[in-house]
């Protein structure tokens, strides 16, 4: 296997960077469909999420890594309106939960 395939990918000028939005939300079925839904209907990718329940499993949190886009503040203040939607956070990229799956994932 070629080693330019284990390498990460430089960022370029074209490419937008990305940002991660910490959701706490109310923990039942459909939450996830709900607010992967908002995104969809807005064309809006979304390129990584995780999902674990807090404390004794009523609510969830959710971190979804997306990129920078002139819509991205309009669909935080979207997803803040969601019933099931309690709190949005929004990290630089470099947030830990995402360097720690990457590491995860390839091995480093």
């Amino acid at each position: 296997m070629s080693t330019l395939a284990l390498e990460k990918p430089t960022a370029s000028a074209a490419s937008p960077p990305h940002t991660v939005l910490e959701m706490t939300v109310k923990n039942h079925p459909g939450v996830m469909s709900h607010i992967c839904g908002l995104f969809a209907r807005r064309a809006f990718n979304v390129d990584g999420i995780l999902c674990m329940p807090i404390g004794e499993g009523s609510t969830s949190r959710i971190w979804l890594r997306v990129r920078e886009d002139g819509r991205l503040e309009q669909l935080i203040r979207q997803s803040q309106k969601l019933a099931d939607v309690l709190d949005v956070r929004r990290h630089d990229a470099e947030h830990e939960v995402f360097l720690q799956l990457e590491r995860f994932f390839t091995g480093v």
